[in-house]
């Protein structure tokens, strides 16, 4: 969490924490958004903010309609792991080929559109962190299943898979964007600092170029960079030669915003077999929150090993926390 948030949005966080009902959570959810100061250190907490907003309302509608008729077909994937990234995309771009590729899954691939029909999550690893990446069923302009927007809206981050063996895959993707953009659900290459509406989503995203090893690729690749190079960072890989895959993972780990902070015990070293994750700017009191919520109001002060800091640095429970940090907290 951004240092120096105004005691306004505190208090009001605090609240949020002690809700019970989905009703309640909305409203303080909603209240912190509007307290929350708008600028470039806020923006992944912007974001957070709308997804919890977004799951909140669903939690209450859901309510609404559970003793009900039964609804159309809906999923939701449990979050695992550091972060959550959806695969989005047009029909047969790869997106399952890519998912197997990157992580533990074994989801169905066949050489016909339309083979994902349910979300498929599997996890991937980089820098010693696990995190969730989820294969979505495709978009375009004759086909969009309505509770995909849902997932999306949810997930920390996307990758919005394009096949550069298609001539069409530039109206392809623009019509995959275009139909998340109908449900209010907007990829974004980055994220605006300066938006108030809590109801349309933007999710930070980076477009993958796949199949790079077809015939053609290269200059389908040109015109995807001119086409999509101002709004989207692009990065050509081939799921089937494993071409430049470590890329594209780095690339969903670093959409999720996050850093490693390893933990140690007076007097032992540190633990470097399963690193915290928390969001960049996070301070000791945000860690200290990670490891156990009872010292968030015991913590007295914390030892730092790593940027910024002589080693065992003796440090304020607001210190900002940087990547590959080693901290002992004192309570």
């Amino acid at each position: 969490m951004p240092a120096n948030l105004p005691p306004q949005y505190l208090k009001a966080e605090d609240a949020y924490r002690k809700s019970g009902s989905s009703a309640e959570r909305l409203e303080r959810l909603r209240e912190m958004f509007v307290l929350l100061p708008k600028h470039k250190g806020t923006e992944k907490l912007q974001s957070d903010l709308k997804q919890k907003i977004s799951r909140a309302r669903d939690e209450i509608e859901a309510g609404k309609t559970g003793s009900g008729k039964k609804a159309g077909v809906s999923y939701r994937v449990p979050r695992d792991g550091a972060g959550q990234v959806v695969l989005v995309g047009p029909p047969n771009s790869g997106k399952s080929s890519f998912l197997a590729a990157l992580t533990n899954a074994k989801p169905e691939i066949a050489a016909y559109p339309f083979t994902t029909r349910s979300p498929q999550p599997g996890m991937a690893t980089w820098k010693d962190v696990r995190f969730q990446i989820v294969d979505l069923p495709p978009a375009s302009a004759e086909f969009f299943e309505p509770w995909v927007s849902g997932i999306v809206r949810s997930a920390d981050a996307g990758l919005l898979v394009v096949d550069l063996s298609d001539d069409d895959l530039i109206d392809a993707a623009e019509s995959a964007i275009k139909r998340l953009a109908e449900s209010r659900t907007e990829l974004v290459g980055e994220l605006p600092c300066d938006v108030e509406d809590e109801v349309v989503q933007h999710v930070k995203t980076v477009m993958i170029a796949n199949k790079a090893d077809s015939d053609g690729a290269e200059v389908r690749l040109e015109m995807l960079r001119e086409w999509f190079g101002p709004r989207f960072p692009i990065i050509s890989v081939s799921s089937q030669n494993e071409l430049a895959l470590d890329d594209a993972k780095a690339a969903a780990y670093d959409l999720l915003g996050i850093i490693r902070i390893y933990t140690k015990l007076p007097g032992k070293p540190a633990d470097y077999s399963r690193p915290f994750t928390v969001p960049e700017g996070s301070t000791v009191l945000d860690l200290a929150r990670e490891v156990h919520r009872d010292l968030e109001q015991s913590l007295k002060f914390a030892k730092v090993w790593g940027t910024g800091v002589f080693e065992g640095q003796t440090v304020k429970r607001d210190h900002e926390l940087h990547d590959a940090d080693v901290v002992e907290l004192h309570a």
